[in-house]
């Protein structure tokens, strides 16, 4: 059953898994959205447009300026206490606290300045060395891509 489904695996271009272990006690419908743009193949060749060191690295936009998302409408946010550090999967959104659509970012490092401001959805727990190898920029001349993201239990 896809509801069980709680781990969403980031395949990228650099020839690893990212394993993040999905939190719908945090934030059931932003997990219920990455699930759906997952299964739907949405994730798949999106690339990794904006990466810094030392900060995170962001994804999830299929334009891959920094200012597109999914057709689907922009999602309330779930803010929590759960602190931004490193191996956290949060949403990005613009100045609008409820304009998370389908772009994330992973953490570095330790980015507690965001906590309570964006909505967590995620922790990596295998892979993040595959995060830290992604090309660096904004946008990164050669962008790291995911080849497909898949869901499993």
């Amino acid at each position: 059953m896809a509801d069980e489904q709680n781990t969403l695996v980031l395949n990228l271009d650099s020839g690893g898994d990212v394993v993040i272990k999905l939190r719908p006690d945090l934030a059931p419908q932003h997990v219920a959205r990455i699930k759906e743009l997952a299964q739907e193949g949405f994730y798949d060749g999106v690339v990794f447009h904006r990466v810094i060191d030392g900060f995170m690295a962001q994804g999830g936009d299929p334009t891959g300026s920094g200012m597109g998302g999914s057709d689907k409408p922009d999602l309330p946010a779930e803010f929590s206490r759960e602190p931004h550090v490193r191996g956290v999967a949060s949403m990005a959104r613009s100045q609008n606290p409820n304009s998370a659509n389908s772009q994330f970012f992973i953490c570095f490092d330790d980015c507690r300045f965001l906590d309570g401001q964006y909505t967590v959805w995620g922790e990596v727990v295998e892979g993040m060395e595959h995060v830290d190898a992604l090309p660096k920029g904004e946008p990164p001349r050669e962008p790291g891509k995911i080849v497909k993201a898949t869901l499993r239990d």
